[in-house]
């Protein structure tokens, strides 16, 4: 039988699919008209109902007329989105539906209160408790539940404005209720404003005469403590002793300039008599009118010597007595000078004493002017808080008359204006004969038309065979008996961990029907299901290849610490038993072993997993899957396995160079790797064989084929080859515990 799962196997029919359409119309018709026609009489037997819309602006109303003095629009907020949707909730309110609902008197209508004019179905449905009954519910909430139902508030999108919408069979009652909807509002909100400016003028009276006192009070504190300490006003806003200390801190440091000045020039004066230098560079001396005239007579005196000298003698008498005249205007001038130091000296003794003096009184105002801080300080604390006072009232006042004169005028601007009134509808909103009739005839018919696809797909006359899937008959080939004792007993052993194997090999080898048509299908599985069993075939004496069984192979590997077991088989499915077997001896022994099945049917995997629907290597080389979801545990031991897999094996194939990479993966990951190749070849496991790798030749019976792959095996490279068998392997008669027996 193909491996092929059964999903492969069979496609959809598209045309024997659509053609039940066709088969099936009268009906699909019949029921589409049924349902347009009951979706038109509903439509056309409903009650109309009428809606009426209104809408409000929100935003404020305020005129610049009647705004307080120093506000302005800019300082109110602007109702954001959270704003808008308060005023929505507001407006749908109980209270603004009750005042509506006792204006239009709506407990008297029916429409609003159901016990006025309940109808029989409605009684029969309270008897038996489907429904509530109504006159459970007090009226006014009877009222208002029925309105809620009707009521539809909400702001329209990217506006501050909001929609009042409002249904009722009556098209001038929906409308008087959405407007006075609209105008209970805006009558909340002004009613809401004058209560807020009655509050207000209540608060601010008896604060405003507490704040009159208490400002008079630190107004008279203020003059009380002015007086007491004396304190005296300056100018520059100062105390009287601050501003004299700072007067004399001046006069102070003028004087002692002027006397560092008078003594500097004193000193200057006195170096140059003593030295006897010149006193023209001195400018106490230069400033002296009698020494400049003194030095003007020597320089006269100077040039009539100079003259004189031309024509006299240094001894003639008119000469010795000009130079006697120069030599006493030199003591003139060294007197004045002498005069000049005794003036500085008088002058800096002067600021001298002066600068005592000042220091003194300096010292004494800083004492005063430190007690005039501390008092100043206490001072101005009292005047802060009476100018705090003095502010809090003059708002207070500024605030109560506003208030007081919108309380009395009755002038309270809302903050909302009806933009748009309702009016009454013409036409009713439901039910809208059309559309309904139409939506109810295209859902019958897509529902219809869906169904009855469906049905036809799910009862399999939709299904053909898939393109390219064979059916081939395999040969039955039964399973060799033991060479030492016949094995039969132990076959039909239901504990026989490889139970599932034979089970699966006998089942693949019934041939397979063609297909055919449904009934003789059936037909023919029944007749095949009457006829007895064949006979088994007589058992093949044992071979002479030098095989050795399933355990001395599976000693062999665990004896020599082989990390991978290629195993070939050459006489196709049948002998794929060997690498099965082996595996589960291994794993059994306590060793982690993987089976890696690359047949192409599967034939290694299925008796393991008891399907081939699992995902597999097919899937992990073309990258559908993961090492996580292609490796499963063997349901009848310890081993795990890769199955072949789903995936497309052409595209898997492309990828057959991420083999060796896989295999050292897996090397790492457990002890021992087995891998089933089936019938292939020198060149087609070379891509398997790495350090430490065994190649077993699994073979069923010693004929020509096994030779003969045997031989092509050892001339291209392997010539350790080992032959195993299955025949003659005898499972342990009870299950390991906490595995699912394979029967």
């Amino acid at each position: 039988m193909s491996v092929q799962s059964a999903a492969a196997d069979v496609d959809v029919d598209l045309r024997q699919l659509f053609a039940s359409l066709a088969r099936n119309w009268l009906r699909i018709v019949f029921v589409t008209l049924l349902v347009t026609g009951l979706a038109f009489a509903f439509a056309w037997l409903a009650t109309p109902y009428y809606k009426a819309t209104a809408k409000l602006e929100i935003g404020s109303r305020e005129s610049e007329y009647t705004r307080p003095p120093g506000t302005n629009d800019d300082d109110k907020p602007i109702l954001d989105e959270q704003g808008v949707a308060t005023q929505v909730q507001i407006i749908s309110s109980p209270d603004i539906l009750k005042q509506v609902a006792t204006k239009l008197n709506l407990d008297k209508l029916p429409e609003f209160d159901e016990t006025l004019k309940m109808s029989s179905l409605g009684r029969v449905l309270v008897l038996v408790g489907l429904k509530s009954d109504p006159f459970d519910i007090p009226p006014d909430e009877r009222v208002l539940n029925a309105m809620h139902d009707k009521l539809n508030v909400y702001a329209v999108e990217k506006t501050r404005a909001i929609a009042i919408e409002f249904a009722s069979k009556d098209p001038k009652l929906a409308a008087a209720v959405a407007n006075g909807i609209a105008e209970a509002y805006i009558a909340s909100k002004s009613d809401a404003k004058l209560e807020s400016n009655a509050a207000a003028t209540n608060f601010l009276a008896p604060e405003i005469a507490d704040l009159q006192n208490r400002v008079r009070d630190a107004e008279a504190k203020v003059a009380a403590f002015r007086a007491q300490s004396d304190l005296l006003m300056g100018g520059n806003n100062s105390v009287l002793p601050t501003q004299q200390l700072s007067e004399l801190s001046s006069e102070l440091s003028r004087v002692r300039a002027s006397r560092a000045a008078a003594e500097a020039s004193a000193e200057s004066v006195r170096r140059a008599l003593q030295n006897g230098g010149s006193l023209d560079s001195v400018p106490e001396v230069l400033s002296s009118d009698l020494i400049q005239r003194l030095r003007e007579r020597q320089v006269e005196l100077r040039a009539n010597i100079a003259d004189l000298s031309t024509t006299l003698l240094d001894n003639h008498p008119r000469i010795r007595a000009l130079k006697s005249q120069l030599a006493d205007l030199d003591g003139q001038i060294r007197n004045e000078a002498q005069k000049i130091i005794r003036g500085l000296s008088a002058q800096a003794q002067t600021a001298k004493a002066r600068e005592g003096q000042l220091i003194a009184d300096v010292n004494t105002l800083k004492a005063a002017s430190a007690r005039a801080g501390e008092q100043q300080v206490q001072l101005d604390a009292l005047q802060r808080d009476a100018n705090v006072q003095r502010q809090q009232l003059e708002s207070y006042m500024a605030s109560y008359n506003a208030v007081a004169s919108r309380k009395d005028r009755r002038y309270s601007p809302v903050a909302a204006s009806l933009i748009a009134q309702a009016q009454v509808p013409s036409q009713p909103y439901f039910p809208k004969i059309g559309p309904i009739t139409g939506a109810a005839a295209a859902a019958s018919l897509l529902l219809m038309a869906i169904g009855t696809l469906l049905g036809e797909l799910f009862s399999g006359r939709a299904m053909r065979p898939a393109a390219g899937a064979r059916f081939t008959d395999i040969e039955q080939v039964a399973m060799p008996a033991a060479r030492t004792e016949p094995v039969v007993a132990e076959i039909e052993d239901d504990h026989s961990s490889f139970a599932s194997y034979e089970t699966s090999m006998a089942s693949e080898r019934r041939p397979e029907r063609q297909p055919i048509a449904q009934n003789e299908t059936f037909e023919a599985d029944t007749v095949a299901a009457e006829q007895p069993m064949p006979e088994p075939e007589p058992k093949p004496g044992p071979s002479r290849l030098g095989e050795i069984d399933v355990d001395r192979a599976a000693e062999k590997l665990i004896s020599s610490g082989a990390a991978r077991a290629i195993f070939v088989s050459p006489e196709g499915d049948e002998a794929a038993a060997s690498a099965v077997l082996v595996a589960r001896e291994v794993s059994d022994a306590g060793l982690r072993v993987l089976l890696l099945d690359l047949t192409a049917s599967g034939a290694a995997s299925r008796p393991m997993l008891d399907s081939s629907l699992f995902p597999g290597i097919t899937n992990l080389l073309a990258s559908e899957a993961q090492f996580s979801d292609v490796i499963h545990p063997d349901l009848y031991s310890d081993a795990h396995v890769i199955p072949v897999g789903t995936a497309d094996p052409v595209r898997a194939m492309r990828a057959a160079d991420r083999l060796p990479i896989i295999m050292q993966s897996l090397t790492t990951a457990y002890d021992l790797v087995v891998v089933e190749c089936g019938p292939a070849d020198a060149q087609g496991i070379g891509r398997l064989v790495g350090d430490g790798t065994e190649v077993f030749l699994s073979m069923l019976e010693a004929d020509d084929q096994v030779t003969q792959a045997a031989v092509k095996l050892i001339e291209n490279g392997y010539p350790n080859l080992t032959l195993v068998t299955p025949v003659g392997h005898e499972p342990p008669g009870t299950p390991v515990p906490g595995r699912r027996s394979a029967a």
